[in-house]
């Protein structure tokens, strides 16, 4: 029986420190399958870029650094996911995407991988975001509500540490996605819902997540809120 290959994609913009975590733990992760790693550079500092070149020649992982890429400032979420998905779509690859924000345990991928052939007509599943303290954190407080285990969720999933299935990925063409958005999540989760497939969140697959560590200036939502949402409306940041 054919095993559907496994891409994986980190996002990155800047925060070298947690970026590195995040690499090191995907490379670390225990699978049954082999996975290729894709981490796209999103117009970071030169410490991290830096940082990506190194951890890629150390573990033998491809990086796209955007700025050869494109002239378009970050964020580009939408060429990563554009890239991604002709990637996985060619070979006939599901995608996992981890952001550079989160930690995964070493079973993390893997449950994610044995999930896909376990449920009915999976669009996307998403690990469940926990602190430190295996505390469920933002984006899925809502998720300290439902019972232990795989869950189907009307409610939009975040790509902290997600799957993406290809059937789902050959369903829906992401050069289709609105320009002028910077997140695709919210949209992406109900495009999977309005096209027939059904979206999982699993609440005993975990990951550490430190909220907007990769975007430092989201943090002004809890310092400052009208400078964060003067940011948003007027400067066009965060657009979902």
């Amino acid at each position: 029986m054919r095993t559907t290959p496994l891409h994986i994609v980190i996002p990155v913009k800047n925060s070298p420190e947690s970026t590195s975590l995040t690499i090191e733990a995907v490379i670390n992760s225990k699978s049954e399958i082999d996975f290729e790693l894709t981490v796209y550079d999103d117009f970071s500092e030169k410490e991290t870029a830096d940082m990506l070149d190194k951890l890629a020649s150390k573990y033998n992982f491809k990086v796209v650094h955007l700025s050869e890429v494109t002239a378009n400032p970050s964020p580009n979420y939408r060429l990563v996911l554009q890239m991604a998905q002709t990637k996985a779509v060619s070979s006939g690859a599901h995608i996992v995407i981890v952001e550079s924000d989160v930690t995964v345990n070493e079973d993390t991928i893997i449950k994610l991988y044995n999930s896909v052939n376990n449920l009915d007509n999976p669009g996307l599943i998403a690990a469940v975001t926990t602190d430190e303290k295996d505390i469920i954190n933002y984006p899925y407080l809502f998720a300290a509500d439902l019972n232990l285990g795989v869950t189907s969720v009307k409610k939009h999933l975040s790509f902290c540490c997600t799957l993406l299935s290809n059937a789902f990925l050959s369903s829906y063409d992401f050069n289709k996605l609105n320009p002028e958005k910077s997140w695709y999540d919210v949209f992406i989760s109900h495009k999977a819902i309005e096209l027939g497939f059904f979206n999982y969140l699993d609440t005993t697959c975990r990951v550490i997540h430190q909220p907007h560590s990769s975007r430092p200036w989201k943090k002004l939502k809890y310092r400052n809120p009208f400078l964060y949402y003067f940011r948003k409306l007027f400067k066009g940041l965060d657009k979902i």
